[in-house]
């Protein structure tokens, strides 16, 4: 292996619905398309030596989602990150390469910063209900997974969440004169992780705030969670430091 390679891409559009598996073989595929001398792990089964941190679920869109790619030979970021870009589907969109340099990429990616939209929600009720839920000290929903049913707290990893009103007509969501609630969310990595669903039945829970549609949800951001915003910043700063890229 001569360089790694960290990778910053959208799932935009219909490509929201695509599962983890799709996308993972739609990327090994624009990887032979675009020519890029990708490594392969040793062991009677090679597979490319791609990896992925943080993945979004699916029918959820994403601005921030990282992978790594192990290459053979030096590549430049900016010409693979086009070639890539080039070969992938439209929605599936490279928004930057860097070389890796040091440490963990999935250790940086200490929190998300998420976005959901809910058309026709009452902002009174949204408000009201984002209140309780950031003052109960704990929050405790219940999730369907591969181990059965199971229960947690959503209020914890919850660092901040507010509640805006946007017109639906100027987001081409909903009918004229219709509002659009906003949610804005910044949640931490943690175990069990906390997702956005998780959040709306919490405040579903404390105050029987039920959207009338179903939400639009969109991860804008993740990495490590900056002190001074409270928000994430971006997880490859650490690798351009040093370098041109």
């Amino acid at each position: 292996m001569a360089q790694r390679l960290r990778v910053r891409y959208a799932k935009r559009g219909r490509l929201r619905f695509t599962s983890h598996r799709d996308i993972s073989r739609a990327v090994e595929r624009a990887v032979r398309r675009a020519d890029i001398p990708v490594a392969f792990s040793a062991g009677f089964s090679p597979h490319p030596r791609i990896s992925y941190a943080g993945a979004a679920p699916t029918g959820v869109a994403s601005e921030a989602e990282y992978l790594e790619i192990a290459v053979t030979r030096p590549c430049r970021p900016q010409e693979l990150r086009a070639a890539l870009d080039a070969s992938l589907p439209p929605g599936l969109d490279v928004l930057d390469v860097v070389e890796a340099r040091a440490g963990s990429l999935a250790d940086r990616l200490e929190g998300s910063l998420w976005e959901v939209r809910l058309p026709g929600a009452d902002p009174a009720a949204a408000e009201s209900a984002v209140k309780e839920f950031m003052t109960a000290a704990e929050v405790a929903v219940e999730r369907l997974t591969k181990k059965g049913m199971r229960n947690f707290d959503a209020r914890g990893a919850v660092a901040s969440l507010v509640s805006l009103t946007a017109d639906q007509d100027d987001h081409g969501e909903g009918g004229p004169n219709q509002s659009c609630v906003i949610l804005r969310m910044v949640v931490r990595h943690e175990t069990p992780a906390v997702r956005p669903d998780d959040v709306l039945m919490g405040l579903r829970l404390v105050a029987d705030f039920a959207p009338p549609s179903p939400p639009s949800v969109t991860r804008l951001a993740q990495g490590p969670l900056d002190a001074s915003t409270g928000e994430p910043a971006d997880p490859l700063e650490a690798d351009r430091v040093g370098g041109d890229q």
